[in-house]
C-alpha cells in the first residue's frame, strides 16, 4: 500500500482516531535526548525566574489563566468549524 493510499484510508477514520495516530507519528519523530531536555528546560525555567524576579513580565493567578486559556480555546475551535 502507498502512502497516498494509506493517507486516503486514515482521513476516512473519525476525527478522534485521526488525532490518535496524528498524536502518534509525532512523538515516533521525537528524538528525546533526557539530558538535553532537562538542561533545556532548567534554563527556561532559570530564564522565566528571573524574567519575574528582575519585573520583566507580570504574573496572573491560575484563575484568571485558565479563563483566558477557555476563552482562546473557544476562539480557535469556532475558527476551525467556520472553515
Amino acid at each position: 500500500m502507498s502512502s497516498d493510499e494509506l493517507l486516503a484510508q486514515i482521513l476516512r477514520l473519525p476525527r478522534h482516531e485521526r488525532a490518535r495516530l496524528a498524536e502518534e507519528l509525532l512523538s515516533s519523530l521525537e528524538e528525546l535526548d533526557e539530558d538535553e531536555a532537562a538542561a533545556a528546560w532548567a534554563s527556561e525555567l532559570e530564564r522565566r525566574s528571573r524574567e519575574v524576579a528582575e519585573g520583566n513580565v507580570q504574573t496572573v493567578d491560575w484563575d484568571t489563566a485558565r479563563t483566558d486559556l477557555l476563552m482562546e480555546l473557544q476562539v480557535r475551535r469556532a475558527r476551525r468549524a467556520a472553515s
